[in-house]
């Protein structure tokens, strides 16, 4: 379990730099983001296989979390900075 959670931590930033660019490039409601986010994680999860020696099934997990945290990070992120902002 450590591998999968060491391997997510290096696909996150991966999958928010691509959820990034489906958001900018697509009209997509704001409602869709984490599971857009997910699914990205997944398929970079999967194409992975190359970087990694972890099956098919913990690379997907790994994907599945990075994307995520992904997801959960920038929407952290967001939300300080706009409260940094109404407090100033």
């Amino acid at each position: 379990m450590e591998e999968v959670m060491t391997f997510a931590s290096i696909l996150s930033p991966i999958a928010l730099a691509l959820v990034q660019l489906v958001k900018k490039t697509a009209p997509i409601s704001n409602r869709y983001l984490p599971l857009i986010s997910l699914l990205v994680g997944l398929l970079v999860g999967f194409i992975a296989e190359p970087f990694t020696p972890l099956d098919t099934a913990m690379r997907l997990w790994a994907g599945g979390f990075a994307g995520l945290a992904g997801a959960g990070l920038f929407s952290l992120g967001k939300k300080t900075i706009a409260n940094k902002d109404t407090a100033a």
